[in-house]
């Protein structure tokens, strides 16, 4: 990986929000309500039409970070070597500040899955997501950030927490971590432990974006709390308490409003992203 980028993205340490193609007036008309973009990768592989189009206004005005949802970087079998070259050819004239995917798998035997599925954090699995980040970051020529899933179960054949995991992988590879912080409070809830322990043993100092998502509450079979990381509602006030612990221990870092279903208008993504802008300014410990 020589001559590749030594810092984990090129996001100002802001927030920013989910861009769709239906608030591209809104954004450009009012750039300052946010201080960057994110896309979905898969959205975008193509050569032209209205989608791009937009996608180039965008990014003459913002910084844009590609967040990848198709790779599955934790599949049992090779990666996709088509969807990997689509993915270069994006980045290559999108250019992007930030590159991510999921430490997760959605495809299997060239089926694909509309769910980003966890993996057991072994070591089988360290040296395949290893070996893929790897590829990926070979293809693209840059290092990528991984983001820790929403895990509804855990697995019994795990020998290290997911911390170290995550840890481990980066140390292997030389890439970054993107930390989803409503992804922690929905695998705190669904499997019984304290986000906030995972929150102080998670390395800091390797994060180039954070998260902040809606989420749906249900309960399983057992009337137990269930929690789906659906991106369809505001960010919850738990999951505000957990982005404050971590400004105060990290310091301002590039935070995302994340919101891909039931989405609604600009204004209310653009106040979600102020509420996290002032937890950004407030002052550390």
């Amino acid at each position: 990986m020589d001559g590749m980028d030594r810092g984990w993205s090129g996001l100002p340490p802001k927030a920013g929000a989910s861009y769709k193609p239906r608030h591209l007036e809104d954004v450009i008309a009012a750039p300052g309500r946010v201080a960057w973009v994110e896309i979905h990768a898969e959205n975008y592989m193509a050569d032209g039409g209205p989608a791009i189009a937009g996608l180039r206004r965008i990014a003459g005005r913002f910084p844009v970070s590609c967040h990848g949802v198709g790779l599955s970087i934790g599949s049992e079998g090779p990666l996709d070597t088509g969807h990997l070259d689509r993915l270069a050819h994006l980045v290559s004239w999108l250019d992007p500040a930030s590159v991510s995917e999921h430490l997760a798998w959605s495809g299997h035997g060239g089926g694909y899955l509309n769910d980003l599925l966890p993996v057991p954090c072994d070591e089988a699995t360290l040296a395949r997501v290893s070996d893929h980040i790897d590829e990926v970051q070979e293809r693209l020529g840059r290092r990528i950030l991984l983001e820790n899933p929403a895990n509804y179960l855990s697995f019994s054949g795990s020998t290290m927490p997911e911390v170290e995991f995550l840890g481990a992988v980066a140390a292997r590879t030389g890439c970054g971590l993107l930390l989803d912080v409503n992804n922690v409070h929905v695998s705190a809830v669904n499997g019984a432990y304290g986000a906030e322990a995972y929150l102080d043993a998670f390395p800091m100092d390797l994060v180039g974006e954070i998260h902040l998502a809606g989420h749906e509450a249900e309960e399983d079979e057992d009337g137990a709390p269930l929690l789906i990381d659906a991106h369809n509602n505001p960010v919850a006030d738990p999951v505000w308490a957990l982005f404050e612990r971590v400004c105060a221990r990290a310091g301002p870092l590039p935070t995302l409003i994340e919101w891909d279903n039931d989405v609604p208008e600009w204004p209310v993504l653009a106040a979600e992203a102020a509420r996290a802008d002032a937890l950004l300014a407030k002052p550390r410990a």
